[in-house]
């Protein structure tokens, strides 16, 4: 039976144009670079961030997420990132909000984790935990959920794997305390998402690809009608 939905943010909850932005984030965190490292040192420590972040979605067990970004970015910029961390404590308080641009929640998000919750359900934000929760509450709120008390919400402070890991969606399901056979994940993205079915995850596609392979497809708002029904007739 189904017990948690695992929600993903980005696409799924979160109407963003990913390239856009991340094109502007990088943009913005380069001047962190040059204010922190000086303009002839920026473009080292630009590779290091993105480095860093490759480096976390490889698997690293028993390290979290922002362990593996710290040491990473320490060995290819030379810098400890604890001593320059108060000037990203500032970009994402300040500066990272202004890269909303045109982003809004995706019509019935809202709805559908409301649905869940009212019917008794756990519920994860299960966004790819390679922001720190700063970056990811301010995601929350551009799709209009940033009120909502959830129980689990993805960072790189507490998370050991990246999707599409196995280990991942394991340690989400432990993290809500429900086995991985009674959670749903819910996503936009089918390399990063479905693979929640390789753990016992049942999986509900809301992206563009019909030939994705989910237990169900449709729209959140198809998703907020199904659960009611799910849990109605206790389908396994």
């Amino acid at each position: 039976m189904v017990r948690a939905v695992l929600f993903d943010l980005d696409g799924t909850l979160l109407d963003i144009d990913l390239d856009r932005f991340l094109e502007r984030y990088f943009a913005a965190l380069r001047v962190v670079a040059v204010e922190t490292a000086g303009a002839e040192h920026a473009d080292r420590v630009m590779e290091a961030i993105q480095r860093s972040v490759r480096a976390m979605m490889e698997p690293h067990p028993m390290l979290t997420n922002r362990a593996v970004f710290e040491a990473e970015y320490e060995r290819i910029s030379g810098w400890a990132l604890g001593d320059v961390w108060p000037a990203y404590e500032r970009f994402y308080a300040e500066v990272f909000p202004t890269l909303a641009d045109a982003t809004g929640p995706v019509p019935g998000a809202r709805r559908a984790i409301e649905t869940a919750l009212e019917l008794g359900l756990s519920v994860a934000i299960a966004t790819n935990p390679i922001f720190p929760r700063a970056a990811v509450d301010h995601r929350l709120a551009w799709a209009g959920l940033g009120d909502l008390d959830l129980p689990v919400v993805t960072t790189y402070e507490d998370m050991m794997a990246c999707k599409p890991l196995p280990a991942y969606f394991i340690q989400v399901a432990e993290m809500l305390d429900v086995p991985a056979s009674d959670c749903m994940m819910v996503g936009d993205d089918r390399y990063l998402d479905m693979p929640a079915a390789d753990v016992g995850m049942r999986t509900f596609y809301v992206g563009k690809h019909e030939d994705t392979v989910a237990t169900y497809a449709g729209t959140v708002q198809d998703l907020a009608a199904l659960l009611p029904r799910l849990i109605a007739t206790d389908v396994v």
